[in-house]
């Protein structure tokens, strides 16, 4: 990702957010494989931890998500970790590489240099871009698959009702939320054997909100009557983020 000094998010807390309110993350791994793809993403809902401690890198967070066993992803995974533990002789659940999670606001837009009411009619000089924020989150994973394992069945277990109580009352904002244990436990344990837990301790976060910052004050007033008068929900959505992004320059 491209951090343009005039677009970076700096604050950690503002990054978390974004992942809490938009939990679908985009997992891409490079794991050399002798039956799946090299590079694969998949799109997984994950829960965010954030765990006080003085350890480093805690403070960026824990991502926690499960996979399909199915998904050549997971094949993929598997097949490294039984690899990494025979290479080193002992039972660790981490892989070594690096793995990439990007997170996506849902506002984001074409911006036509028409909405530039200042430079377009005085130089001309304006080009087409794309209005988005997003959050790319890097550090090892943790891959739990043994389905005998006690410590699999509890993270599994922990993660699913988690992801479904965050998802149900933080995005739903559900009044009676549903619950893991309204469905009957033998079917819970039957799907819960087919999925892989994952887990990646946050080493780098990072992120951004591109939302015409590089513009001079009278073409983002442009680009926020622009996209207001598109009268759609993402047009309100990147209007109301242009105008918010806008503020904070001038605090600055």
């Amino acid at each position: 990702m491209y951090l343009r000094a005039a677009h970076v998010e700096k604050s950690i807390e503002v990054l978390q957010q974004l992942i809490r309110d938009n939990p679908l993350g985009l997992l891409t791994t490079a794991i050399k494989s002798t039956d799946q793809p090299f590079i694969q993403t998949s799109h997984i809902p994950f829960v965010l931890d954030v765990p006080s401690s003085s350890e480093e890198n805690a403070s960026n967070g824990i991502l926690r998500g499960h996979v399909a066993r199915q998904n050549p992803q997971a094949k993929a995974l598997m097949e490294a970790l039984a690899a990494e533990q025979v290479a080193s002789g002992n039972a660790t659940l981490e892989l070594p590489d690096e793995v990439l999670v990007l997170f996506n606001a849902p506002h984001h837009h074409y911006v036509t240099p028409k909405f530039y009411t200042e430079t377009k009619p005085a130089t001309g000089k304006v080009v087409p871009t794309w209005n988005y924020a997003a959050a790319q989150a890097y550090g090892r994973v943790k891959v739990y698959c043994d389905s005998k394992s006690e410590e699999t069945r509890r993270f599994l277990q922990t993660q699913i009702e988690d992801l479904s109580r965050h998802a149900e009352g933080s995005i739903m904002g559900s009044s009676a939320p549903w619950k893991v244990s309204d469905a009957p436990a033998s079917y819970v344990d039957l799907l819960r054997k087919n999925i892989i837990g994952i887990e990646i301790r946050i080493e780098r976060l990072q992120g951004k909100f591109k939302m015409s910052q590089e513009m001079g004050a009278a073409d983002r007033q442009g680009v926020i009557q622009g996209f207001e008068a598109l009268e759609s929900d993402v047009g309100k959505g990147v209007a109301a983020l242009v105008k918010e992004r806008g503020e904070l320059l001038k605090k600055d």
